[in-house]
């Protein structure tokens, strides 16, 4: 897959459950109930596999774990989707991510390089 992110990627196993989806018209998509497995993160966003096709363009909320101790909410925003074998590839970018929040992710990507 071609590096498309501005900011570096970090390792990160986690699972999600996305329950809806929206855009920012209110239009929506409820009961999606669609679990996933995110892949990596960085500052701009987090890439992840899923089962079925999301639509680009719409957005979801998401509790991020990094570890037991550090975690935060987010809204992400779906940008790219790839086929794979057998599952989906989502790109997805944060939207308004705090400064705070920015440097969490900082703090554990130095972690990670500790390691």
């Amino acid at each position: 897959m071609d590096e498309r992110r501005k900011n570096k990627r970090l390792p990160l196993r986690l699972e999600l459950n996305i329950s809806s989806l929206f855009k920012q018209d209110q239009l929506g998509i409820a009961n999606l109930n669609e679990n996933i497995e995110v892949v990596d993160i960085s500052k701009s966003g987090v890439g992840f596999r899923c089962k079925d096709k999301l639509p680009i363009d719409y957005y979801f909320d998401a509790k991020i774990e990094l570890t037991k101790e550090k975690f935060f909410y987010g809204v992400l925003k779906i940008v790219r989707i790839e086929q794979q074998e057998d599952a989906y590839f989502v790109g997805a970018e944060f939207v308004g991510l705090a400064e705070i929040l920015s440097k969490t992710i900082d703090a554990y990507g130095q972690e990670m390089d500790q390691e």
